[in-house]
């Protein structure tokens, strides 16, 4: 059966050039060309037309091992489309592109070592892959466009979307009937609430809630739902917009910005989510301003707080860890590390060791007992290869004490969990962690 192992980094690099050396092993099937490539075809089209050097091909594209599939282009509904370079070995990807017309559909082929240990810098080749063998790209030529060609439709492209926005705009404006003010900048802003209190100031720290959308309605961000975001006043936050529409708001304030792409991301938009010249509408919310001096007092009020929080919580591990064994009638003794390895089930199968790959599923508490999170919640077992610190240090020690089949709790003193770092609300500075583990399996 072929997996499917999808790698956006190799995907990435495989379209930038793919580095080989010259392969001299014949392979069945496939005929070489004048450029080195061992190429079968499967559709050959009436086309006369090949890609030169610079030209931009439109491809739908496929490569793989023999027992593994790398990429499909098919898997993400569009086809890909990137320039021809010079081929940097014989017989490479490009080269092959170099000679199909539109419309042809050919395998090309050459090892797979140079992918791996050239093109991606891996010093050795993955597990899945045998030196020396083979690998294959399915490729069908959709369209061969020449620069020229290019920059005419990136530009007839951009003129079609700045006139689209400019008529978009003006509907939308008549449809408010002069119900805003417009700035010097370009800026539109409408008052939908009046705050009190002061407009901001250069270095003035603001807590805002927005919500961005295009001129069609569709929403792009909001932070309702969060903690409102800080902004510095004065320093470049979002768009010119956004930035400057912020400072006509008084504390409690909200207000609506039309923001047109001048003011925005103009001619190059932001990926998909953006297209070039694309009206954005903000609806903002001064939650809350202060001045530098009182942001930075505050500040170091918090940090303060946080710091005396983890000292008594550094100072009180040690009882929490005792309270915990008590009440669950424990007599174990730690293990040097302070790892505490409660075998509730002793496992049959094989010794996990450093360097193997295992997987377990886990319920991680609290030393208070309340549940916060779990892989049983979701069905899906947790892998990792043990003893290579892709885990927390209680978890690589805990773990090789098991075979698989075996059920054990690790109770981890927080030098072998997150020691003096929280993470988030549920883990603070200095947590003692529990963890019920099952090893389900030991992979050679």
């Amino acid at each position: 059966m072929i997996k499917i192992k999808l790698n956006v980094f190799l995907i990435v690099l495989g379209l930038v050039g793919l580095l080989s050396a010259c392969s001299q092993s014949p392979y069945p099937g496939f005929d070489k060309s004048v450029n080195g490539v061992y190429i079968k075809y499967h559709e050959k089209s009436d086309a006369t037309n090949t890609a030169l050097l610079n030209d931009v091909v439109e491809v739908e594209m496929k490569y793989y091992l023999e027992d593994t599939v790398l990429f499909d282009s098919k898997l993400f509904n569009a086809p890909l489309k990137f320039p021809i370079i010079e081929p940097t070995f014989e017989g490479d990807l490009y080269a092959a592109l170099t000679e199909l017309h539109e419309g042809d559909s050919a395998t090309i082929v050459f090892p797979a070592d140079s992918f791996y240990m050239v093109t991606a810098g891996i010093s050795t080749l993955p597990e899945f892959v045998t030196s020396g063998s083979p690998m294959y790209f399915d490729i069908r030529l959709l369209n061969i466009q020449t620069e020229a060609e290019l920059i005419a439709e990136e530009q007839a492209f951009l003129k079609q979307r700045k006139e689209e926005e400019q008529t978009k705009l003006e509907v939308l404006l008549q449809s408010l009937d002069g119900d805003f003010e417009t700035m010097e900048s370009g800026l539109y802003v409408m008052d939908l609430k009046r705050g009190k209190g002061r407009k901001p100031q250069a270095g003035d720290v603001l807590k805002v809630h927005f919500t961005i959308s295009d001129i069609d309605g569709n929403q792009l961000f909001t932070s309702l739902g969060r903690d409102p975001m800080e902004v510095t006043y004065g320093e470049i936050f979002d768009t010119k917009g956004f930035d400057e529409g912020i400072g006509y708001l008084r504390k409690g304030g909200k207000n609506r910005l039309i923001v047109p792409s001048s003011l925005a991301f103009d001619s190059l938009g932001r990926g998909q989510m953006v297209l070039p010249y694309t009206t954005l509408i903000y609806e903002t919310e001064l939650v809350d301003i202060k001045t530098k001096e009182q942001a930075d007092k505050e500040r170091e009020a918090a940090r303060k707080a946080e710091q005396a929080a983890a000292d008594l919580a550094r100072q009180n591990e040690s009882k929490k860890i005792s309270a915990y064994l008590k009440q669950h009638n424990i007599n174990t003794q730690p293990n040097e590390s302070g790892l505490y390895y409660i075998e509730k089930e002793a496992g049959t199968g094989a010794q996990a060791e450093s360097g193997k790959t295992v997987k377990v599923h886990y319920t991680l508490y609290n030393i208070e007992g309340q549940k916060l999170q779990s892989s049983l919640d979701g069905g899906q077992a947790f892998s990792f290869e043990l003893g290579k610190g892709q885990v927390i240090q209680g978890w690589d020690e805990g773990i090789a004490l098991m075979k698989a089949g075996g059920k054990a709790t690790l109770l981890l003193p927080s030098n072998l969990a997150y020691g003096s770092v929280a993470r988030g609300e549920d883990i603070p500075a200095y947590s003692p962690l529990v963890f019920d583990v099952e090893l389900l399996e030991v992979i050679e």
